[in-house]
């Protein structure tokens, strides 16, 4: 960026307004291409400005926390100081994951390989991490499988185990977790949901159901939870750009076409997410419950 320091410290020498804004913009766009590139290129990330000195040594587990928003919030929360541990499936992604955050973060996170579909193998793993960290405090349930179906396309069979893999991992999870939550006095449970049934999204209806569900099932648990001093809310994430996204479905045209619909025109990243985690799991949000925190870039 040296070729812009001229431009940005203009030593008493006079510019019009127009080429001031001219570039300026120039700037901004050059720093959106490198953010872009970042991405496109492998890892990338911002770094909260906050610092939540209680989230230090707290014991927080991140289910599909190997890739995407979940490797986002894992990384997030390990520069926070916590003792993160995370449940996936995917082993390399992990395992890289792991090794990158003890560079980055100074301590490695716990990885569980296990199945969400299997509560059994979900209880053991919640069993593990509060072994290795502690009573675990933070729960972010973020895996999820946003498989494109149509409606002539399902059948029973495809609709129980959607269902297995959006929205009944969440509840069993924060089943798993409360007594610890109980015991320590407080807990904070992160259920994420999506923006996708909110905009009439009609490629995925299993998944828009299991969306919609999440903040019922939040506000059930924030209500039954709330007498523990367990906080439980929702995050319904706008298009994040992940590389599963970039594989799938991303085009320059449809993108752009989302982004010009945001308050906001910027691209959404994972790294975006990692902030409202944070400040929700954290007691800066000590009498926020039984919310749904939109973060889309004002798209809604």
């Amino acid at each position: 960026m040296e070729q812009y320091a001229s431009v940005l410290n203009v030593h008493g020498r006079k510019k019009s307004l127009e080429t001031t804004l001219a570039l300026i913009r120039t700037f901004a766009d050059t720093l959106c291409l490198h953010r872009q590139a970042s991405i496109q290129g492998g890892h990338f990330q911002v770094i909260p400005s906050a610092k939540f000195s209680d989230l230090e040594d707290a014991s927080v587990l991140i289910t599909g926390g190997g890739s995407g928003i979940g490797a986002a919030l894992t990384e997030g929360f390990a520069l926070q100081g916590s003792k993160v541990a995370f449940i996936d499936i995917a082993d390399e992604p992990s395992r890289e994951l792991c090794d990158r955050v003890e560079k980055s973060a100074g301590r490695r996170p716990l990885y569980l390989n296990a199945d969400l579909r299997d509560i059994d193998a979900l209880r053991a793993a919640v069993t593990a991490a509060s072994e290795a960290h502690g009573p675990i405090t933070v729960l972010i349930n973020n895996a999820a499988y946003d498989q494109r179906h149509t409606v002539d396309a399902v059948t029973p069979d495809f609709w129980d185990e959607n269902q297995a893999i959006n929205l009944r991992p969440h509840f069993f999870t924060a089943q798993a977790v409360a007594p610890g939550m109980k015991k320590a006095g407080k807990g904070s449970i992160i259920n994420f949901t999506s923006t996708s049934f909110m905009m009439n999204n009609p490629d995925m209806p299993s998944y828009t159901a299991a969306k919609a569900g999440i903040i019922g099932l939040t506000k059930g648990l924030a209500g039954r939870l709330g007498y523990d001093g367990i906080r439980v809310n929702a995050v319904a994430p706008g298009w994040v750009i992940t590389e599963r996204q970039r594989k799938l479905w991303v085009t320059q045209a449809s993108l752009k076409a989302h982004v010009d619909k945001q308050s906001i025109h910027q691209v959404m990243y994972p790294d975006d997410l990692v902030g409202p985690c944070l400040f929700l799991a954290s007691d800066a949000a000590r009498m926020v419950s039984a919310q749904t925190l939109v973060v889309d870039g004002g798209y809604l």
